[in-house]
């Protein structure tokens, strides 16, 4: 476990979250969440298992992607958060993504990169008036940081998507900056 790690568990306090960009050089750290099973059985990609192919996944969607940025704790990358425009017509929405490595569950790191998010998506995307979640209605934890960082839960959606061969319900979380 390295230093950083054994710090955040020893005090159960977070240390300071920052975003930033990607660069080609966080592969390692972004290898040790893509790679765990516990973490990836809650997104859509499956686990990878060597970093070239995080690196060509860096390459291809990470660094191209418009706002994706690291989740950093003292400046080195323990997660990652995206906002992303669907299509031309809903321009005034965008969906917020996240992750961040196993170890780090539980701190309220995600939580506050969220409102970081918060505090500069309204600014920083010309035309947006919501940001939206969608979260597995299984992942309780996720639930938990966006109603934590002021997301409205709206529902659940029956049989939204098919997830890693299920089908699946989601929950639908909103912020809408005039209604906070």
């Amino acid at each position: 476990m390295d230093e950083q790690a054994t710090e955040i568990n020893q005090n159960r306090q977070p240390l300071a979250v920052t975003l930033r960009e990607f660069e080609l050089t966080d592969v390692d750290d972004y290898f040790v969440w893509t790679s765990d099973d516990r973490v990836s059985a809650w997104w859509r990609w499956d686990t990878f298992t060597n970093k070239e192919d995080v690196l060509a996944f860096m390459e291809e969607t990470v660094l191209p992607h418009p706002w994706m940025r690291a989740i950093c704790l003292d400046g080195r990358p323990v997660g990652a958060i995206s906002v992303t425009r669907r299509t031309a017509e809903h321009q005034c929405r965008a969906e917020l993504g996240y992750v961040i490595a196993s170890l780090y569950w539980g701190r309220g790191i995600t939580t506050e990169a969220v409102k970081l998010v918060l505090g500069t998506i309204f600014g920083d995307m010309e035309g947006l008036e919501r940001l939206e979640a969608l979260v597995l209605v299984q992942n309780v934890g996720s639930q938990m940081v966006l109603e934590k960082a002021g997301f409205t839960k709206e529902g659940v959606l029956k049989k939204y998507l098919i997830y890693k061969g299920k089908i699946s319900d989601m929950v639908m979380y909103s912020f809408i900056p005039t209604d906070n």
